[in-house]
C-alpha cells in the first residue's frame, strides 16, 4: 500500500499511519528502503518515493481494513505486475530485508514467543527463498548465543519433540561482523 506525507509529517509517521489505515495495525517494525527519484518514473507528475517495508504477522491484521483498502495478500514469488517502477521498489525492500537478516536476527515480530529451530528456520528461508540446510542453520543459529533454549517442546512438527527456544534479552544485533546466513 501507498500514501503520501503531510506536508508537516515525517516519513516515519507517514509509513506508519498509512500502514495502520491499510491494515488496522500499529507499533509495527518498519523499515526505510531508499529513495527513487528518477524524474519520470511516474509519467503523470514529478514523484518521489521513499518506501519502507514491514514485518507483520498476517493473523494480527484487521482483514476487514485490509479489504476496505482493497489490498490483498500474497507470496513474494506470486506478486501480481505491479506499476511504474513499483517491481523494482519490491526487489530493493527484499534484498534489503535479507542482507538485514544476513546481520541479525530478524522477525522476532513473526513468531510467537517460544519457537522451535525449525520455525526460524522456515522463516529464513521464507526470507531468502531458498531452502537452508537444517543442521548448517542450527549449527550456525546456536553458535549465535542469542538464543535461550527452554524446558518445553513442541510436539506438533515431530512426535519426539523439539525444543523451544526464546531470543535473549537484548539479543537484537550480533556482536562483531558475523553473519548468520552467508549468501
Amino acid at each position: 500500500m501507498g500514501g503520501f506525507c503531510g506536508e508537516k509529517e515525517a516519513l516515519e509517521t507517514a509509513a506508519n499511519r498509512v500502514l495502520r489505515q491499510s491494515t488496522g495495525l500499529k507499533d509495527i517494525f518498519l523499515e526505510q528502503v531508499q529513495a527513487f527519484s528518477v524524474p519520470d518514473r511516474d509519467p503523470a507528475a514529478r514523484v518521489i518515493s521513499v518506501p519502507f517495508y514491514a514485518l507483520i504477522r498476517i493473523d494480527k491484521h484487521d482483514a476487514g481494513k485490509v479489504d476496505e483498502m482493497g489490498a490483498t495478500w500474497c507470496s513474494l514469488d506470486e506478486v501480481p505486475e505491479l506499476i511504474f517502477d513499483h517491481s523494482e521498489i519490491v526487489e530493493k525492500a527484499k534484498e534489503r530485508l535479507q542482507m538485514k537478516a544476513s546481520l541479525e536476527l530478524v522477525g522476532k515480530e513473526l513468531l510467537p514467543d517460544e519457537f522451535t529451530l525449525t520455525q526460524l528456520r522456515r522463516l529464513y528461508e521464507a526470507i531468502y527463498q531458498r531452502e537452508l540446510d537444517p543442521g548448517n542453520f542450527r549449527k550456525k543459529v546456536l553458535g549465535l548465543n542469542v538464543l535461550e533454549r527452554l524446558n518445553t517442546k513442541n510436539t506438533e512438527e515431530s512426535k519426539k519433540g523439539a525444543f523451544n527456544y526464546r531470543f535473549r534479552p537484548n539479543s537484537d544485533e550480533l556482536n562483531g561482523h558475523e553473519r548468520i546466513i552467508k549468501i
